[in-house]
């Protein structure tokens, strides 16, 4: 995807402006936005600049003139999880309806041909006042930098790297799934299988190293023969426990990296027979309502999702009314959840 398609057709782009004027692409942000925090000075000279090169985001017409939609856009991949985007959609919608913001939605698919236009006429057909990017939509770094040059408010939930221009919202994926491994690791395991998440996702990639830390912390040396690539899907899932469980010696444990995925090696080993946990252990990520329902109940880690989107709308919500934000990044606790799916390996 070209960075040409973020310009605009005339005229100049925030970065151009923040160039002029000497100052950070974020400061002329807020002066378009009208936030606190920032000097008469400093929004004289951006006024300047920005007049100087013709420049006047869509976004912060809109404000000028007082015609602000009330409303923001959630924009995300359709998931493998449903639960996971209800958990988002509960804490939006609850801050949304108290603060009288509606909220649009924006299903995409990614990694797409033309996904930045799709996401471009959404914003403009539909004038919303700021957006939240679902993983892994926050690591496109072209749609990031179209809606910085827009003055467009923006919060992500889970991203890869955090954004200075944007609101972050994030577990600390790779020290719970550091935790899983060494409740594993405690049990007594040391032949531990590992099933990664997708690729396009950011979290992937954490848990994956959250495993390795915890692995060389213990003094267990890694096989490669014990990661399989999945994709959050129950199937991915299937095909990972497929190949882990028919190698000799097979492992003692499966650590997923979702539940989808966890429950796609728990029916495999049914299917060959093994009882879980006895024979074998199985860990998953996320505490659907999946994993409560799995038999046996799945040990895993709990993510505050819905805290997590509560509090990105209410921040993204008082950005777009004019508050700067007190800092860009909250970091939230996930919880271990020990459930009947983990126990000593087999002697």
């Amino acid at each position: 995807m070209s960075s040409k398609n973020i310009r605009h057709a005339k005229g100049a782009t925030i970065t151009d402006v923040a160039k002029k004027a000497g100052v950070s692409i974020k400061t002329v942000s807020r002066v378009m936005n009208k936030e606190a925090n920032v000097t008469e000075a400093t929004a004289e000279k951006v006024q300047s600049a920005a007049k100087a090169l013709n420049y006047e985001p869509n976004l912060s017409a809109r404000m000028l003139a007082g015609s602000k939609s009330f409303s923001i856009g959630l924009i995300y991949e359709n998931p493998h999880e449903f639960s996971y985007l209800k958990r988002v959609l509960d804490g939006i919608f609850d801050v949304c309806g108290k603060q009288g913001y509606s909220l649009l939605l924006k299903p995409c698919l990614t990694p797409k041909e033309g996904l930045l236009d799709e996401i471009q006429q959404f914003i403009k057909q539909t004038r919303v006042d700021g957006v939240i990017l679902i993983a892994p939509l926050g690591d496109v770094p072209e749609l990031n930098q179209y809606l910085v040059e827009e003055a467009i408010p923006f919060a992500q939930i889970s991203p890869n790297n955090d954004d200075e221009h944007a609101l972050v919202a994030h577990c600390d994926d790779q020290l719970a799934a550091l935790n899983m491994t060494e409740h594993v690791i405690a049990l007594g395991h040391r032949h531990i299988g590992f099933i990664k998440g997708h690729p396009d996702h950011g979290a992937t990639d954490l848990r994956y190293q959250g495993y390795l830390q915890a692995l060389k912390k213990h003094g267990i040396k890694t096989d490669e023969k014990l990661v399989e690539q999945g994709y959050f899907d129950f199937e991915s899932g299937q095909r990972a426990g497929e190949k882990l469980l028919k190698q000799s010696p097979r492992p003692t444990a499966i650590i997923a990296s979702n539940d989808d995925m966890a429950a796609g090696a728990n029916f495999v080993a049914r299917e060959l027979k093994l009882d879980v946990p006895a024979e074998l252990s199985i860990t998953g990520f996320d505490d659907t309502p999946t994993a409560a329902h799995l038999w046996p109940p799945l040990t895993t880690v709990k993510q505050p999702i819905t805290s997590m989107a509560s509090s990105s709308t209410e921040r993204l919500i008082a950005w777009i009314r004019g508050d700067a934000p007190t800092k860009n990044v909250e970091s939230f606790h996930c919880e271990l959840v020990i459930r009947r799916s983990t126990a000593k390996p087999p002697e």
